[in-house]
């Protein structure tokens, strides 16, 4: 099939299936191009709630597809290819969790969205990089606070919040190194350019460190990435300089036709968010594949956390 019977499929198996697809800001362009909805892990996590189609298909990795069966059990969850992971939900392991909880018994345990159900499950709180300020912020002061898996985002959330948090050593590979001399470069090669830095990238604290936006730049600012695509919308810049995985330009270039964007880092590429094609999207329409569904018990125990973050969002 070529890419236009491939897209006519597509959208002919949703209608006939009741289907929704939901695809993460950095699946590649004709992925994104036929979702009804792309967005961030937390806005996504609400189309997955608010849903009234029978089935998902969620087009982005594995943890976004079982959080999206653990919000919405009576709904069919599929992803296009189960071997669709994160490096950074890999980074920690329940039972590495629940040791960690019991060196600190009277701790709250605050999970970045990027992790399995089961690391969920054992969570008093979920969040995403839109909404992780203010979930710290709903916490008692006194209260400690264990925040996995990121490090990063984890300082950045210690330096904009001034709380002092105990932070698990995980991080994702492609923002890990997307560090300050990726930035420095592309500063002086586009020196009219907006920085957009995403907090899971490991300049992100070293450039709060440094000033209140990056080095002696004033164009500079640390979103998630819905927060990036606003600010590229609401700017009056031209020209912007990205550090994210490279899949978010599609869209920012898509809906500032005006604007030019630069990748901090052309290599800063997720093999698996880049697993999920047009054919696999097909395929697993077609055939119904491959389900993701969270164990009854499980699923309950990991719902808490996560309907906490989306109150909070």
């Amino acid at each position: 099939m070529n890419t236009q019977e491939l897209i006519d499929g597509i959208k002919e198996l949703k209608e006939e299936k009741n289907a929704v697809i939901l695809g993460h800001n950095y699946m590649v362009p004709e992925v994104q191009d036929i979702a009804d909805y792309i967005g961030d892990s937390l806005g996504l996590s609400h189309q997955a709630a608010d849903t009234d189609a029978e089935m998902i298909v969620f087009c982005g990795v594995h943890f976004m597809a079982e959080t999206a069966s653990i919000i919405s059990p009576d709904k069919q969850v599929l992803i296009p290819d189960l071997d669709a992971g994160c490096s950074l939900a890999d980074s920690i392991t329940v039972e590495q969790l629940r040791a960690w909880k019991a060196e600190h018994p009277d701790a709250v345990t605050v999970t970045y969205i990027n992790t399995t159900a089961a690391v969920k499950a054992e969570c008093d709180y979920c969040c995403t990089s839109s909404n992780a300020v203010d979930v710290i912020n709903t916490i008692p002061e006194e209260k400690e606070i264990l925040f996995l898996p990121d490090k990063f985002l984890g300082g950045y959330i210690e330096m904009v919040t001034g709380r002092e948090l105990n932070i698990w050593d995980g991080a994702c590979h492609v923002h890990e190194k997307i560090g300050e001399l990726n930035l420095s470069e592309k500063q002086e090669e586009y020196p009219e350019a907006e920085m957009l830095i995403h907090p899971e990238c490991g300049c992100s604290t070293s450039c709060m460190m440094k000033s209140a936006m990056y080095f002696d730049c004033e164009d500079g600012h640390i979103h998630s990435t819905s927060g990036m695509l606003n600010r590229a919308q609401e700017s009056d810049a031209d020209e912007f300089v990205v550090a994210t995985e490279t899949g978010i330009l599609h869209r920012m270039r898509k809906e500032n036709p005006g604007k030019t964007f630069h990748p901090a880092n052309e290599n800063a590429v997720c093999e698996y968010m880049k697993m999920i094609t047009l054919e696999k999207l097909y395929d697993s329409l077609k055939y119904e594949q491959y389900e993701v569904k969270v164990e009854a018990e499980l699923a309950e125990r990991a719902h808490l956390p996560i309907e906490r973050m989306l109150n909070i969002a």
